[in-house]
């Protein structure tokens, strides 16, 4: 049970970070960035919030901007959360997004994905005849 409660709170730091984080007024925060997941330790003492942004150099820069921003982020969390401890905020960059492009680049890639039966290798996917 208490698996289940702290997946809700995970979830709940995660969806009032997304619309804080516009909010940051430190330059260095800027583009479109995603939380795409929040980590809390078992005594609410401490999150890891994993963040994806979309322009690739500007990534460090992001995570400066919201590792110095965090204080302000802890404050308006508390004040929105009716938790017994408010975390304390790490920031991680998530590189899933990448990888999972890099992947579906290579089975699009005939030279590196063959086709399971060479007898079907004449079939198209994605075109209507």
């Amino acid at each position: 049970m208490s698996g289940n409660r702290m997946g809700r709170i995970n979830e709940e730091i995660q969806r009032e970070l997304s619309a804080l984080i516009p909010t940051v007024k430190d330059p260095r925060v800027t583009g479109l960035i995603s939380v795409t997941a929040v980590d809390t330790t078992a005594d609410l003492k401490y999150a890891k919030v994993y963040i994806s942004v979309l322009d690739r150099s500007d990534r460090a820069q992001v995570l400066k901007g919201l590792k110095s921003a965090a204080g302000y982020l802890r404050r308006e969390l508390g004040r929105t959360l009716n938790l017994r401890a408010t975390p304390e905020l790490t920031f991680i960059q998530d590189d899933s997004i990448d990888k999972g492009a890099h992947i579906l680049g290579l089975l699009r890639d005939e030279t590196v994905v063959k086709p399971a039966n060479p007898a079907n290798a004449h079939i198209v996917l994605g075109e209507e005849e």
